[in-house]
């Protein structure tokens, strides 16, 4: 017995077709905009490649380029198709195809919710990206006559007043790590000498940030060196007085950026699924309504549509059945012909 049977008259399948058709363009607009945002998300990690741990973060951005192509692609044909519905000489040339189509469709569509699923999951991973692809940048900081990491300054400092951070967890992050090149240290100074001899690494570390951290809204002037020394500032506690530096680290400033563009396209990509899904029914009402005419040859016959030729239980059934099928034959071919009766 047929699923969610509707009864349709001529006026009402040209009806049917023409409001499937304007939702297929409709979902090739939503195609584009997948497209749009997944090329703008490559983008912004292109931005700042330098600060990811690996390249695997273009995954995703790379795999919504594809799918907004793909979206695209689809539901043209899938318009073509309602759209040569209305006459019946054209329609027959895509009957043959149809239910390979439609498969098609559906399947596609499950990857299109697998795709927004990742998207809201992949929050997790960009976290440990971008905590250990800051740390590693922050050490190169320094090293602006190096080949392949001289920008690396410009691209922290830009960074940190663009997102109005500091370090990778916290401006105690400078604190550890040699920020300033040998360039510009005085190697004959005892107090250089004496940071250097005191650390066993033989770096020159001191409780300082670089000016990119201060903070413009501070009414104080920005104090970058001797932050953990009163003494050296006038009416000056580190410990009780608000610093006029960014208290918040670039790793959760990136991540809470990164992490609503990433539920944004999610969202996009859940409204375009269930857009899909209504188009790929309203194509199975206008294939079933057209071959179930209770006069082929007078098209403005009464005819059935229906979502599924069977039931539930039946469709399933069917599927199980044709995919044993092809397992017996794949294992007939891998093991020989099957020995003859006698």
């Amino acid at each position: 017995m047929a699923l969610m049977v509707v009864k349709f008259d001529l006026k009402k399948r040209v009806k049917l077709a023409q409001s499937v058709w304007f939702l297929y363009w409709f979902a090739v607009m939503a195609g584009i905009m997948v497209f749009s945002m997944g090329l703008f998300f490559k983008i912004e990690l292109r931005k700042r490649s330098e600060l990811m741990d690996n390249n695997e973060s273009h995954f995703l951005p790379n795999l919504l380029i594809i799918l907004g192509l793909a979206v695209c692609a689809i539901n043209a044909l899938g318009g073509k198709i309602c759209y040569d519905s209305l006459d019946p000489s054209k329609f027959l040339g895509w009957k043959p195809m149809l239910n390979a189509f439609l498969s098609i469709c559906m399947v596609f569509n499950g990857v299109l919710l697998l795709t927004a699923v990742l998207c809201f999951l992949m929050r997790i991973p960009l976290q440990f990206t971008l905590a250990e692809g800051l740390k590693n940048g922050m050490k190169f900081y320094k090293d602006t006559d190096t080949p392949g990491r001289c920008y690396m300054k410009r691209t922290l400092d830009l960074m940190q007043m663009e997102f109005r951070c500091c370090g990778a967890n916290g401006y105690r992050d400078w604190f550890e790590i040699q920020w300033i090149s040998n360039r510009y240290l005085d190697f004959s100074a005892k107090e250089v000498k004496d940071r250097i001899n005191s650390n066993v690494d033989g770096q020159y570390l001191m409780d300082g940030v670089p000016f990119s951290c201060c903070n413009p809204s501070s009414p104080r002037p920005c104090i970058l060196g001797q932050m953990t020394n009163n003494s050296a500032h006038y009416s000056y506690d580190h410990y009780t007085e608000e610093l006029n530096v960014w208290r918040r680290g670039c790793s959760q400033a990136l991540l809470s950026y990164y992490g609503g563009l990433m539920n944004t396209i999610g969202a996009l990509l859940f409204l375009v699924t269930l857009l899909e899904v209504g188009v790929t029914v309203g194509l199975q009402y206008v294939q079933s309504s057209l071959s179930s005419l209770s006069n082929p040859d007078d098209p403005e016959s009464e005819s059935e549509g229906w979502l599924l030729e069977k039931s539930v239980t039946e469709t399933f059934t069917d599927i199980m059945t044709k995919m044993r099928g092809i397992t017996k034959g794949a294992k007939v071919e891998e093991g020989g012909a099957p020995p003859a009766d006698s």
